[in-house]
């Protein structure tokens, strides 16, 4: 009955996921008491997803190493030099810009292949641009967040150590995991696993919602402010990627966009304790284009899939 029930979450996620921020949204009361868990909601997600990884295939996704390594520094790298870049005569709050930035500098969404094979995007691509990313953050965060972040980023030191700590437990997490359970018992149960996995992401959500009610009351233009810059840093990511990757082809070109417009940007309220509430807000709000924006986009995707 619970593989049943863990099964039919995981084949609604697209609704399952939105409904967590409605839930939060309209019971602020249980955000609350769901915010305290966020941290060990995303250490979870991380291990989930990377106990997903068939660590033995990964290798034959690396058709294209080129490709791959470009990705992963335009996601980690490229990308939030140009939103610092972008926002500078743009006016925005200081707070604000820190926090794009920021948001700008981390991994894709650990859910990014998935979509990416819902979407008719090269899921491959996907994959390596993920993993890669995510292993490799540790080293590509603290220098950017000093750079940008500036005091509001205590010992970049620190923070080094706190991400090598998540991720680097994670993947030890994952991989002891994987060596109790069995390869071929895990491919048994990934729809079980899934399942686990998208209440963890519907609690997230949830928790996310933790004080955002309150700011649309009490401050409703800054909300808006950010909900609009969330949106326009995800599909301008997206378009930089997809124009500047075009030469590989529409089809990796348009995944490229839509990983590095994606970001786990939830992966800093694990590592930066205490972190101010504007990033606070703005991690809370760019959810919504990361859990609308591939429905409303699927359309074009498919069809530049196609086309590719």
């Amino acid at each position: 009955m619970i593989g049943l029930g863990l099964r039919t979450v995981a084949a609604w996620t697209r609704v399952v996921l939105p409904a967590g921020i409605v839930l939060g949204l309209a019971l602020p009361g249980l955000a609350a008491r769901l915010n305290p868990l966020l941290p060990v909601a995303v250490v979870a997600l991380l291990v989930l997803s990377m106990l997903r990884i068939d660590w033995p295939s990964l290798r034959l996704t690396l058709g294209r190493p080129l490709v791959s390594a470009l990705a992963v520094g335009w996601v980690l790298l490229a990308l939030p030099a140009l939103v610092w870049a972008a926002t500078a005569p743009l006016g925005l709050p200081e707070e604000l810009r820190r926090s794009l930035a920021l948001v700008a500098a981390m991994p894709p969404i650990l859910s990014a292949p998935a979509l990416s094979l819902l979407l008719g995007l090269d899921a491959a691509t996907a994959l390596v641009a993920v993993v890669a990313a995510t292993l490799l953050v540790p080293l590509t965060l603290p220098p950017v967040a000093a750079l940008t972040a500036g005091a509001a980023i205590a010992e970049p030191l620190a923070l080094f150590a706190r991400l090598a700590a998540v991720v680097g437990g994670a993947l030890l997490a994952s991989l002891a995991l994987r060596a109790l359970a069995g390869p071929a018992r895990l491919a048994r149960r990934a729809a079980e696993i899934d399942g686990v996995g998208v209440i963890l992401l519907l609690l997230f959500a949830v928790a996310l919602m933790d004080g955002v009610p309150a700011h649309v009351a009490s401050r409703p233009q800054d909300v808006a402010l950010y909900a609009a810059a969330a949106f326009a840093a995800n599909l301008g990511m997206q378009v930089l990627g997809t124009a500047a990757f075009r030469p590989a082809g529409m089809r990796v070109a348009t995944t490229v966009g839509f990983v590095g417009g994606n970001r786990n940007a939830a992966l800093l309220l694990a590592v930066l304790p205490g972190a101010d509430p504007a990033l606070l807000l703005f991690v809370a709000v760019a959810q919504f284009p990361i859990y609308l924006l591939p429905s409303l986009l699927l359309p074009i995707y498919r069809r530049l899939g196609r086309a590719a």
